[in-house]
């Protein structure tokens, strides 16, 4: 998984700024819920006792608005938790589902159609209650309903609603989640399921034009922070996926990220191994060697960065007035103009404000380049070379929604300065059976 620039609360607050965000799913989407309501408010990540915490009246100033607590607390396949985080500029809502399509989803939808606000992004995901607790044709109508869930998607929500669809975790080898039944606790056959599920959704979001997160894949070697039920996952790994969420919403509306080299992975990655092979830690010395030999010759080129310090000026020598003839110097020695050598300065500034940054293109006027006084001299000056003036231009910064421009190191294009048209056809005249 590769390294992405991490948003700090105050950067989320302006991403999300007047945004209704809707998570539709079972206990870990309830979790992608919650780090998100915590990282809207301050940096810190959940504790266990919050992740572990189900159907609580509040959590971090939100309500539980249905189920849970309020209701009978269960792990039946009619359980009910619908929860709802809201201040000034910021609406994020949770319905807990174990059904990717049913009659509560379709009251959901309806809900939403006939709400106050219209829903900007829907994050969902469905599957692991699916194959696991609807008996023997579990998986027949999980692909059907995946066909209508994404078809109603199409004909419900607005063309401006971005609807992300995230693939399944990863699962663990034992699995002691609520959703299975009581005799089944081999995750083996499981495992494969989900990497079938996740295949059969994705193709099934593509085929109506609806964004995939891909999940299963950024967190394939990161077992080390999956709960010991074999499902959930740490407050780290909930982080990093808040953080490729954020980054796939920005990405999708046109935003660019901030502009600051990227975090390291909050997650640790299992260092794979060939069969045979053993992986040993180097010693200082050894890493000291071949930190020499990749030492390159030349200093390597820098990237680019968005502010640059002001480029170098060659020196300007003073113009002396005339001076008094010398006394002439022995035959052959060289004569050389009375100038300083170290006379630079810069004549303009480049100013900062927090966010928002400008620079002139425009090079000062005093400094069109060189010009040698030789009249002081007593025999006839040498040629002077031409210098080309010192000619700059820095392209300013583009901010789009109060983030300056970041370009991301790699082989990949920039980010667009647009966000990106929605390729979802007309609502389909056909209905659900």
């Amino acid at each position: 998984m590769g390294d992405i620039v991490y948003l700090k609360s105050s950067e989320v607050q302006q991403l999300l700024h007047n945004k209704f965000v809707v998570i539709l799913g079972d206990s870990v989407q309830r979790s992608v819920y919650k780090d998100l309501v915590l990282l809207l408010q301050k940096d810190c990540l959940l504790t266990l006792n919050q992740l572990k915490a189900k159907g609580e009246m509040t959590f971090e100033q939100d309500k539980l608005r249905e189920g849970g607590q309020l209701g009978q607390m269960h792990n039946g396949t009619s359980y009910r938790e619908v929860r709802e985080f809201r201040s000034d500029h910021h609406l994020a809502r949770f319905y807990f589902l174990t059904r990717v399509y049913s009659e509560y989803l379709e009251s959901i939808l309806e809900e939403l159609q006939s709400g106050e606000h219209a829903p900007d992004v829907v994050i969902m995901n469905s599957c692991l209650w699916d194959i696991s607790r609807y008996g023997q044709d579990s998986w027949r109508s999980y692909l059907e309903n995946l066909e209508n869930l994404f078809r109603r998607m199409g004909q419900v929500l607005p063309e401006s609603c971005l609807l992300v669809w995230s693939t399944t975790m990863p699962v663990g080898e034992k699995i002691t989640g609520a959703f299975l039944p009581e005799h089944q606790t081999s995750g083996t056959s499981l495992k494969a399921s989900v990497v079938e599920a996740n295949f059969h959704s994705s193709v099934e979001a593509k085929k109506h034009n609806f964004d995939v997160l891909d999940l299963h894949f950024h967190f394939r070697h990161a077992r080390e922070h999956l709960q010991p039920d074999g499902v959930h996952w740490d407050q780290r790994a909930h982080r990093h996926l808040s953080q490729l969420l954020l980054a796939h919403l920005a990405d999708a509306w046109g935003v660019d990220l901030p502009a600051r080299p990227p975090a390291g992975n909050l997650i640790k990655q299992a260092v794979k191994k060939l069969p045979g092979q053993r992986v040993e830690a180097q010693s200082q010395a050894s890493r000291d060697r071949l930190a020499l030999l990749s030492t390159p010759l030349l200093p390597a080129p820098r990237r680019r960065t968005l502010l640059q310090s002001p480029p170098q000026r060659l020196p300007v020598p003073l113009r002396l007035p005339p001076q008094p003839p010398l006394i002439p110097l022995p035959q052959g020695m060289p004569q050389f103009p009375n100038c300083p050598q170290d006379a630079y300065f810069y004549s303009d500034h480049t100013f900062q404000s927090d966010q928002f940054y400008f620079h002139s293109d425009v090079p000062s006027s005093a400094q069109t380049g060189f010009s040698f006084e030789a009249s002081f001299m007593f025999d006839a000056p040498p040629p002077v070379p031409y210098f080309p003036p010192p000619c700059y231009r820095q392209p300013a910064p583009v901010v789009h929604r109060g983030f300056p421009r970041y370009l991301p190191p790699g082989p990949y294009a920039p980010s667009r300065q647009r966000p990106r048209p929605s390729k979802r056809r007309g609502p389909s005249p056909r209905r659900p059976q």
